[in-house]
């Protein structure tokens, strides 16, 4: 059994690992961290995880997260390097925060206000890369993994196997993202409010301001090989839990409507938790609440040339806490689906 920590856990993401883990037939579940909320019981922020309701939550330290297999780290943008810092370079950490994504300073400096630290294995299994290959393979054995942000994951596997196979331009790619509103964090914020969100639907983070933006760039530039700049807007639904992306891009020159339905059927032929629906079905978020899978259509608006590909996940399984397990699997040797292989919540 792997004694796994997990910091900020009081969170949603953090809730949310929890709730995977206790799925998990390999784990057990050791500390589990907070910040404001140390000293608390778990089972005040998170009365769902009944099993765990009397744990203690205690300060996040490497001295409270050492002697553990894994560690997996829950918490703000920018806090994640300094607890590493602290842990056993043979400790597996597998970070949900933006700390260690981008392989750009630059990227990072421009859309971050703390210290570039670096970058560790990118965690998104399933992305296409240029010249063949998937990311999984420098995720595999590593010691340090980087989970992806929950936009980047839907628009990449939304788009990147269009890039990879060369049936797409990477040269004019336009996202529009909807996503609930627990991907803004439990910290209370007046504009996430009941009666600020019900029945209502609006942008934020307009004009490539977004801090997804580079991350979602790498992603897509890994898989066409070139630099791909992407105009992305996201926008807040009044929902809890999940992510729509839609991303269109031109077709490339002498690609058929065939070959680009091709390219992303093999693509994900082989994958567990990606599925390409059949012609004429499309992703729904509340097809993949409370899962770690992602649906994917794709098609061809041929009046303008445009490839327009869409993808659904849940931004707190797939997008976050669902793919730290992944990424927990693949890089302590474990069959990669393991404690993960549930369905859905529906209705």
């Amino acid at each position: 059994m792997l004694r796994v920590a997990v910091a900020g856990a009081s969170g949603y993401a953090g809730g949310e690992v929890l709730r995977w883990l206790l799925q998990h037939p390999e784990v057990e579940i050791g500390s589990v961290t907070a910040g404001g909320n140390a000293g608390a019981l778990l089972g005040s922020v998170h009365p769902h995880l009944f099993s765990l309701g009397d744990r203690v939550l205690a300060e996040t330290t490497p001295e409270t997260l050492s002697g553990h297999d894994v560690v997996v780290l829950a918490l703000p943008h920018g806090h994640s390097a300094a607890v590493a810092e602290g842990l056993d370079e043979e400790t597996v950490i597998v970070d949900c925060g933006a700390d260690f994504r981008l392989r750009s300073e630059t990227d990072w400096t421009t859309f971050y206000d703390t210290p570039y630290a670096g970058s560790w294995a990118y965690g998104l299994p399933e992305l296409a890369l240029a010249g063949g290959g998937r990311a999984r393979t420098d995720i595999e054995g590593r010691h340090r993994v980087a989970v992806p942000g929950c936009y980047p994951t839907a628009v990449s596997l939304a788009l990147a196997p269009g890039l990879a196979a060369g049936v797409v331009e990477p040269d004019d790619v336009v996202v529009v993202a909807a996503s609930g509103t627990s991907g803004a964090g439990k910290s209370l914020k007046p504009h996430l409010l009941g009666s600020e969100v019900i029945g209502s639907m609006s942008p934020y983070g307009v004009g490539g301001v977004h801090r997804h933006t580079p991350e979602i760039e790498q992603n897509l530039g890994a898989a066409a090989g070139v630099p791909v700049a992407a105009s992305f807007t996201p926008t807040l639904a009044p929902m809890a839990r999940g992510i729509l992306a839609t991303a269109t891009a031109r077709v490339a020159p002498g690609a058929s409507t065939a070959d680009i339905r091709e390219a992303w059927r093999a693509s994900y032929a082989e994958e567990p938790f990606v599925h390409l629906l059949e012609p004429g079905a499309w992703p729904a978020t509340a097809h993949v609440v409370g899962s770690n899978h992602v649906t994917v259509q794709v098609t061809v608006d041929e009046r303008v040339g445009r490839v327009i590909a869409v993808a659904a996940i849940d931004n707190l399984a797939k997008g976050t806490a669902g793919a730290a397990v992944q990424c927990l699997n693949l890089a302590v040797g474990l069959p990669e689906t393991t404690g993960l292989l549930g369905s859905g919540v529906a209705p």
